[in-house]
C-alpha cells in the first residue's frame, strides 16, 4: 500500500497507537478505517461461495487439522458437541490472526473489516467461519466482552511490535490466548475459581509460542519477548531481528522457558475445576504444548532456524502419564 492506514487513522488521536488500549478504544480507532477512503491497492477477495452450517463446521474442522496438529490432537477427548465448538473456536482465532498476518497490501483494513462483521456474528453463509461461530456463540452464550478482548489482541499486533516488560506482554497474552481459555470454559462449563488458572495456563501457551516462533516473528519485525528482560541478558530487540545466537540468548531462553514451565505447574491445579468429560483434553493441551519447550531445548534453544514440534507419536505415547495425573488430580477432589 502507498499509504499505511495506521498512520491515516491516529492522526490528530491523543493517545498513541504503539500503545495497548482498552479493548472498546482498541476496537473503536480500528473500527474508524471503514470511514476512510479505500486504497486503490486494497485487498480485495471474492466472497467465498454459500455453505450449509454443516459444511461451516467441517471446514473449521480443517483449519484446526492443518494449522495446530497439538489442538486437533487434544480435543478429540472432548466431547463430541464440545469438541466441534471448540475446534470452532480455533478456526476463528486463526482466521482472523491470517486477516493480518496474509493480508498482502493494507492488513489494518482488512482486520478492520473482519472486526466489523465479527463482533456480531451472524447465520452468514457469505464465510463459513463466521457462520459457525455465529452458531456457536449462540448456543452456548459467549460472552461478547471476552470476544472483543480477543478481537484487541489480534488488533495490538497492527500497532506494537515491541513490549517494554513482561507486565506489557502479559496483556496480549491474555487477549490473545488467556481468553481462548475462558471463552472455552464458556462452552465446557467449570466450577467456581476455575478462570485464573485458565488465565496463567492461557499465558503458558502464548509464551511457548513466542518462543517457538522467534524467528518468524523477527521475519515480520516483532519482537515479543520483553526489552527490560533482554537487556538484563546483554541483548537489545534488533539483537533478535539480527537473530544473534550465543550464550546471552541462550539463557535468556532458559530464563522463559524456566518461567512458562512455572505457569504450566501453576494453572494445572484449575484441570480439577473442569466437569470430568473435558479434563483428559485440556491436560493433554497443556502437556502436549508443554513438549514444544522439551523440543525447543534439544534445538540447542535454536528458534531461528529450527521450529519445536511434538511428533504424533510423542503425544501418543505421553496419554498414559497425562491419564494418570489427570486422575489424581481427581482423586484429590474428591477427598
Amino acid at each position: 500500500m502507498s499509504l499505511n492506514s495506521l498512520t491515516i487513522f491516529s492522526r490528530g488521536n491523543s493517545l498513541p497507537v504503539n500503545q495497548a488500549l482498552p479493548a472498546e478504544e482498541q476496537l473503536a480507532q480500528l473500527l474508524r478505517l471503514n470511514e476512510l477512503p479505500v486504497s486503490p491497492h486494497a485487498d480485495e477477495l471474492p466472497p467465498p461461495p454459500g455453505r450449509t452450517l454443516a459444511e461451516a463446521y467441517a471446514i473449521c474442522e480443517q483449519i484446526i487439522r492443518r494449522h495446530s496438529k497439538s489442538f486437533f490432537f487434544s480435543t478429540q477427548f472432548l466431547p463430541p458437541a464440545q469438541r466441534r465448538a471448540v475446534r470452532t473456536l480455533y478456526a476463528f482465532c486463526r482466521t482472523t490472526d491470517d486477516t493480518v498476518d496474509m493480508a498482502e497490501s493494507d492488513p489494518a483494513r482488512a482486520l478492520a473489516e473482519w472486526v466489523r462483521i465479527a463482533r456480531r456474528p451472524r447465520f452468514d453463509t457469505s464465510h463459513p467461519v463466521l457462520l459457525a461461530w455465529a452458531d456457536t456463540c449462540q448456543r452456548y452464550n459467549l460472552a461478547p466482552n471476552l470476544i472483543d478482548e480477543l478481537l484487541a489482541g489480534v488488533a495490538m499486533d497492527l500497532t506494537i511490535s515491541r513490549y517494554t516488560t513482561f507486565a506489557d506482554l502479559w496483556l496480549y497474552c491474555y487477549r490473545v490466548a488467556s481468553v481462548v481459555g475462558l471463552l472455552v470454559i464458556g462452552i465446557t462449563g467449570a466450577a467456581p475459581g476455575a478462570q485464573p488458572y485458565a488465565i496463567k495456563l492461557g499465558v503458558a501457551l502464548q509464551l511457548t509460542n513466542i518462543l517457538r516462533d522467534i524467528g518468524e516473528d523477527a521475519d515480520r519485525q516483532r519482537v515479543y519477548l520483553p526489552e527490560d528482560e533482554l537487556a538484563r541478558f546483554g541483548l537489545t530487540a534488533d539483537d533478535i531481528l539480527a537473530r544473534v545466537y550465543d550464550e546471552r540468548f541462550i539463557r535468556l531462553m532458559k530464563f522463559q522457558i524456566a518461567r512458562a514451565r512455572q505457569l504450566y505447574a501453576e494453572s494445572w491445579p484449575g484441570i480439577a475445576l473442569l466437569p470430568p468429560e473435558v479434563r483428559l483434553a485440556i491436560a493433554a493441551a497443556a502437556r502436549v504444548y508443554s513438549g514444544i519447550l522439551d523440543k525447543i531445548e534439544q534445538n540447542q534453544y535454536d528458534s531461528y532456524t529450527r521450529r519445536a514440534y511434538v511428533p504424533l507419536r510423542e503425544k501418543i505415547a505421553r496419554l498414559p502419564g497425562i491419564w494418570w495425573d489427570v486422575r489424581g488430580l481427581t482423586k484429590k477432589l474428591s477427598r
